[in-house]
């Protein structure tokens, strides 16, 4: 058998108040296209199918649409809600799909698997939706759950439960944050590292193969056990990652083989420090000019109106932050004193200007101005 994991689609979300509906739609048609290619049985979604718990009307075509693709290709599916979806919307008619289509959101249907046949038999795949401890520790009585690691330790006690009475192969699909994944800083927004939300490694044992979601990057947690992550760059700091899914083939007797099969990326992200000017000009940078762009300028003065001229060169410039290359040191003179120490209205302006600009004073061009004006008021003031 062979499963295609991926997770993560966050359909609706905004990239710096850009839609990605367009260029989600076209990396899902690739993953429906690599279904066909490969030969894919099973196709598993391991959470944050949507991005907010209320998504735009928008939002379900594209959905109703992959799944539907993705089962006239040939596959069958097992969606996972997780902690971006209101499992009550996205499972509401999961019992009016058609059987080619699973959709796992009840927390007390963890431990019934989705049953699919090969040729050696019975595969059970295992959902387990997104648990919040604080919602779900009254289904179970008499059992504590205070953290992720032990309300997924209760899930995994009761696949490994039924899979002890069933028997055969099996894939559990889940979404959390696994102790020892390495997160990307202000992607996984209800991360929180080092907390309550970590959960061991060790509890995954069991099944044949283990299919995460949660985290937005390729990550390899053991030979069985993997996060696909996003099919789109959602951050900056995901710049350069790859996208993709991991291609799971099942023989008789469990986990075959791993492949990872990568995923176009429509509009790559790049990070563009320098100058403002260089920003502007520098030919070097026309191979970014198609880009998503995050532009640092670096010069000691911020720039009036930086976004809008960016984006004449860098249409797809996203933002701007000024991070000057060096820090002016304090001489220690205030306001006050520079000003009283100014021998002319020149150098009064040029205080000024050096008390808001951070020690920098007026520039040789800046001066010229300064001085023609000055000297054009003292003309009028003559005729006056």
């Amino acid at each position: 058998m062979r499963i295609l994991h991926t997770s993560d689609w966050h359909i609706g979300r905004s990239f710096h108040g850009h839609s990605t509906l367009d260029a989600l739609s076209d990396v899902l048609d690739v993953v429906v296209e690599q279904v066909r290619v490969h030969d894919v049985d099973v196709v598993v979604v391991a959470g944050d199918v949507f991005d907010s718990a209320a998504p735009s009307a928008a939002c379900y075509p594209l959905l109703t649409r992959t799944l539907a693709a993705l089962a006239d290709a040939g596959a069958r599916v097992v969606v996972t809600s997780g902690n971006h979806d209101s499992a009550a919307r996205l499972g509401f008619q999961s019992a009016l799909l058609r059987e080619e289509i699973a959709v796992v959101t009840d927390p007390l249907s963890v431990g019934t698997p989705v049953t699919i046949d090969d040729a050696h038999g019975p595969v059970h795949f295992y959902g387990i939706p997104y648990l919040e401890p604080a919602i779900v520790r009254h289904l179970w009585e008499g059992v504590e759950l205070r953290s992720q690691a032990q309300t997924i330790a209760h899930a995994m006690d009761l696949v490994r439960s039924d899979l002890t009475t069933r028997g055969g192969r099996s894939i559990v699909v889940a979404h959390c944050f696994a102790a020892g994944v390495e997160a990307t800083p202000g992607v996984e927004r209800e991360i929180r590292q080092g907390g309550l939300d970590n959960v061991p490694l060790p509890v995954f044992e069991g099944p044949d193969y283990v299919a995460l979601g949660h985290i937005h990057g390729r990550q390899q947690l053991s030979e069985r056990v993997r996060y696909a992550g996003a099919p789109l760059h959602y951050s900056f700091g995901e710049a350069g990652k790859p996208r993709g899914s991991w291609l799971v083939e099942l023989d008789a007797t469990g986990l075959a083989s791993v492949q990872w099969l990568d995923l176009p990326v429509p509009r790559p992200l790049v990070t563009l420090r320098a100058p403002f000017d260089d920003l502007l000009g520098d030919p070097a940078l026309d191979a970014f000019v198609d880009q998503w762009v995050r532009a640092e300028y670096t010069d000691t003065t911020a720039q009036i109106d930086p976004m809008r001229r960016l984006q004449t060169r860098f249409p797809w410039c996203a933002t701007v932050a000024h991070i000057p290359s060096e820090s002016r040191k304090d001489d220690g003179l205030g306001y006050a004193r520079r000003v009283r120490a100014a021998r002319d209205e020149s150098e009064v302006i040029d205080a000024f200007l050096t008390h808001v600009r951070e020690g920098e004073g007026a520039s040789a061009a800046e001066r010229d101005i300064i001085r023609e004006v000055l000297d054009a008021r003292a003309v009028a003031e003559a005729r006056s």
